[in-house]
């Protein structure tokens, strides 16, 4: 019999890994013209600068702050001092501050990209869909903050991060952990690994080229006296 949660939860993300690593793959080896970010920064740059500025901050700061809050086992954090409510009110406070980045520099970006016909121009509906995607991920998760404090002994944020550890170590019986979570939750999940389904067939794709070689390299010599 079908089972919707398990096939969102428990094999949804295994056909997102395959997508996200093989997809990303085939797309650098065959298609390298395409592997860009696309910018667009000659036009209203002021703008852009404010807006990639605290659009990046913000989601890479979500990013990895979800990676180690996920990931991270209660054993690790009880070791260092932190008991499981304040993991999740730290969670909290650092999620609303980092989404309310985010989603100010999220807002400016769509506003730069819908108010000008020739920013408008240089992109792509995809792009377009990237950035409404992302809003409505930011809005799920600032929505969710409410809901957590709700449960001060952090018991949803400890099955959500069971649930991700089991998918990351190939477990069994993941999609159980979050059958009886609120439905803000399990579709914060969802559009988050949908973003990673995607990834391979946009602009995301320049995160893989984070150049990070340039903080060592010697200065560029244009022109010897």
């Amino acid at each position: 019999m079908f089972d919707l949660n398990t096939a969102l939860f428990g094999y949804y993300p295994y056909i997102v890994m395959a997508v996200f690593l093989l997809g990303s793959w085939l797309r650098f080896d065959r298609d390298q013209f395409t592997w860009r970010a696309g910018s667009s920064q000659l036009l209203r740059k002021r703008l852009l600068r404010w807006g990639s500025n605290l659009f990046h901050i913000g989601i890479l700061l979500l990013f990895f702050g979800h990676v180690f809050g996920l990931l991270t086992p209660p054993e690790v954090y009880h070791a260092l001092g932190l008991s499981t409510p304040a993991k999740q009110l730290l969670a909290v406070v650092a999620g609303g501050i980092f989404g309310g980045l985010c989603l100010a520099g999220l807002v400016l970006l769509l506003y730069r990209r819908l108010g000008d016909p020739r920013i408008r121009a240089t992109g792509s509906r995809m792009d377009l869909f990237v950035l409404l995607l992302i809003m409505a991920q930011l809005a799920l998760g600032l929505f969710s903050l409410p809901i957590s404090l709700r449960h001060p002994d952090g018991g949803n944020m400890l099955l959500l991060a069971e649930w991700a550890q089991r998918i990351v170590t190939f477990r069994s019986n993941a999609a159980e952990l979050v059958a009886d979570v609120h439905w803000v939750f399990k579709l914060h999940l969802f559009l988050g690994m949908t973003l990673f389904l995607i990834f391979p067939f946009s602009r995301l794709v320049h995160i893989w080229s984070v150049p990070i070689w340039y903080l060592g390299r010697p200065y560029q010599i244009v022109r010897r006296r």
